[in-house]
């Protein structure tokens, strides 16, 4: 079973995801912060991270960055969740180990496409 990990501080934005995302084939997980993204990956890092780019506790790269030197099996596949175009935040995220992007607010399409790419790059 895959597992995704969902860091944004907006429950609404969590829930659709969730939604979306949650199957038989699918786990799914929920942080509010990048703490606690960073607290649950200690323990158990998901296959696939969505991180969105405007958290309220720390910059998106340096969570990025801290998840990938987090001491795990496997690197996850990191995206960056942004409202607006920012290049700035895609290249710094990029930089620190994120795979890819995705502008909210995001349609079953284009979340579900983001997973096709994953399990194509995996």
């Amino acid at each position: 079973m895959a597992r995704c990990l969902i860091v944004d501080d907006s429950s609404v934005i969590r829930k659709v995801a969730k939604r979306i995302l949650a199957s038989a084939e699918m786990m799914v997980t929920e942080a509010a912060s990048g703490q606690e993204a960073l607290d649950l990956s200690a323990h158990d890092m998901a296959d696939i991270i969505i991180i969105d780019s405007s958290l309220p506790d720390m910059d998106s790269s340096d969570v990025v960055r801290r998840l990938m030197a987090l001491p795990a099996e496997f690197k996850p596949y990191i995206l960056l969740c942004l409202a607006e175009l920012d290049l700035g935040a895609i290249m710094r995220a990029k930089r620190a180990g994120a795979q890819g992007y995705m502008l909210k607010p995001f349609t079953r399409a284009q979340l579900l496409e983001q997973f096709r790419e994953f399990q194509t790059a995996a």
